[in-house]
């Protein structure tokens, strides 16, 4: 079980790796995904298949995702 002190440090870091850049995921990504669900442009299940395909392919391009950068282990 991850106590208040330690979960805010955690989400600091993501937050940190986020604006570095490092993270696949980031929460601009999935964003900018939801706006053009909100648009019309998308389908809900285009944009969760987009999603999963930025966190598959993560590793490859040199980066990490949300969960990597929750966790710590990347």
């Amino acid at each position: 079980m991850v106590d208040y002190f330690e979960h805010k440090q955690k989400m600091e870091a993501q937050r940190e790796l986020e604006a570095q850049g490092k993270v696949a995921d980031s929460m601009d990504v999935r964003l900018e995904l939801m706006a053009q669900f909100h648009r019309g442009e998308k389908t809900l299940e285009q944009v969760q298949a987009e999603l999963a395909t930025i966190k598959r392919n993560a590793k490859r391009n040199g980066k990490i995702t949300r969960a990597q950068a929750y966790t710590g282990r990347y």
